[in-house]
C-alpha cells in the first residue's frame, strides 16, 4: 500500500511524540543481520505486489501469495521454494473482489479442513471504508490452475474504521485476528463463530506494533509473529493473543515495501517478503523454546500491549540468533528511528 511522502512524514512525526521514553528500539532498516538469507525470488511477472504470504497446510514447501491489487483480479498463487508458480487459483463467489488485498493465512475451515483466508482489509482512506472483508476458501488438494468458490465474511471495527495490512488465523480454532497499521495500532479479534450473512464485529484485544505490515501464527499455534518494515517480534500464544511474552525479536532486511510474513512449515524460521517485480523472500531463523534454531530465547518482556503500541518494548536481548543487542530508546534514539522511518516511507511513495 503506497503513501505520499508528506503523509509518511506527518505520521512518523506523530510517532515521535507518542513514543514512550525507555522503550526498546526497532532495529534500523537495512540491518537484516547475518542470520537472514535469501530463500527464493518470486519469478512470476504477474506477481508485482506480493502483500501477503502463508505456508500451505496441504503441500510442503509451497507458499500462498497474492497481489495487493492489479490487473489479474481475485487470484492467489502457490509458489514453491524455487520461486516458481505451481498453481494459480481464481477466487470466485458472491461478494468477492480484489479491492485492497493485504494479507493471506491458512487455518481450519469448514469441518476442520484446511482453508485459505484472504484479507481484503487495506484502506487507503484511513478508515474510509464502512467495512472490510475476508474470503475463506478450501485449500486445494491438487496444485493445478483452477477456480475455487470462497465464502465472504464482512467485518467492522468496534471503534471505527482503520487501515490494516496484517492478518493471522489461529490454527487451533480458526479465529481471525487483524492488526491495524497505525501509530497506536491494535490487534482485533473476530468472533469465534462467523456470520456469512451479516456483519461481524472486530474487538480490540491488544495493542499492535508501530506500522504492523504482516503477521502469522506458527503451524501449531503456540506462537505468533508480527512484522513491521524493520523487524519481526515473536510472541508466546499459549494463552491466546494479547499480553503474551516476547519470545524473540529479529531485524529484517531492507526491502522496497516489506509486507509479507509467514512461519516456515517446521515453525523454526520466518519468511519475509516484499512487493515489487522479481521480489526476494528471506528466511530468518527464530529462537523458539525447544526449536532447532535455539535452546530457549524466551524473554520475560511484555507482549504487544506495551505503551504506545510498541510491541517490541520489554526486556533486553533481541534473540536474533546472532547475539545482536536490542538498543534502548533515548530521546535521540527515538528521533533517529523516526527520521529513518520518514526516509523509508517517503522512498516508497
Amino acid at each position: 500500500m503506497r503513501r505520499s511522502a508528506a503523509a509518511a512524514a506527518a505520521v512518523a512525526l506523530a510517532a515521535l511524540q507518542a513514543a514512550p521514553a525507555g522503550a526498546a528500539a526497532t532495529p534500523s532498516p537495512g540491518d537484516g543481520g547475518p542470520a537472514a538469507k535469501p530463500l527464493f525470488r518470486i519469478a512470476d511477472e504477474r506477481i508485482q505486489e506480493s502483500s501477503g504470504m502463508a505456508a500451505s497446510s496441504r503441500h510442503d514447501g509451497v507458499y500462498w501469495t497474492h497481489n495487493d491489487s492489479g490487473d489479474y483480479g481475485p487470484q492467489i498463487y502457490a509458489v514453491d521454494e524455487q520461486g516458481r508458480t505451481v498453481a494459480t487459483v481464481d477466487v470466485v463467489g458472491a461478494g468477492v473482489e480484489a479491492r485492497d488485498w493485504e494479507a493471506i493465512a491458512v487455518g481450519p475451515g469448514e469441518g476442520g479442513e484446511p482453508a485459505v483466508y484472504v484479507g481484503d482489509i487495506g484502506d487507503n482512506f484511513q478508515g474510509g471504508w464502512p467495512s472490510i472483508r475476508v474470503y475463506r476458501l478450501p485449500e486445494p488438494r491438487d496444485l493445478a490452475d483452477q477456480a475455487v468458490t470462497a465464502t465472504t465474511f464482512g467485518f467492522t471495527y468496534e471503534d471505527g474504521g482503520r487501515d490494516a495490512e496484517a492478518m493471522m488465523v489461529d490454527p487451533r480454532d480458526g479465529r481471525i485476528h487483524i492488526l491495524s497499521k497505525e501509530v497506536a495500532g491494535g490487534v482485533y479479534a473476530a468472533p469465534e463463530e462467523l456470520d456469512p450473512d451479516g456483519t461481524n464485529t472486530l474487538t480490540r484485544v491488544d495493542s499492535a506494533p508501530l506500522y504492523a505490515t504482516g503477521a502469522s501464527f506458527s503451524p501449531d499455534g503456540a506462537y505468533y509473529a508480527v512484522r513491521t518494515y524493520w523487524s519481526a517480534t515473536v510472541y508466546d500464544a499459549a494463552d491466546g493473543v494479547g499480553g503474551g511474552r516476547v519470545v524473540d525479536r529479529v531485524p529484517l532486511p531492507e526491502s522496497d515495501q516489506g509486507e509479507s510474513l509467514a512461519f516456515s512449515h517446521d515453525g523454526r524460521s520466518l519468511l519475509a517478503g516484499t512487493e515489487g517485480a522479481d521480489s526476494p523472500v528471506w528466511s530468518i531463523p527464530v529462537e523458539i523454546p525447544g526449536g532447532e534454531s535455539g535452546e530457549g530465547g524466551a524473554s520475560d518482556g511484555p507482549g504487544p500491549a506495551g505503551e504506545g503500541g510498541a510491541a517490541a518494548s520489554g526486556a533486553d536481548g533481541s534473540g536474533d540468533g546472532t547475539g545482536a543487542a536490542v538498543l534502548i530508546w533515548t530521546g535521540v534514539g527515538a528521533a533517529a528511528v523516526v527520521i529513518a522511518g520518514i526516509a523509508l516511507l517517503a522512498r516508497r511513495s
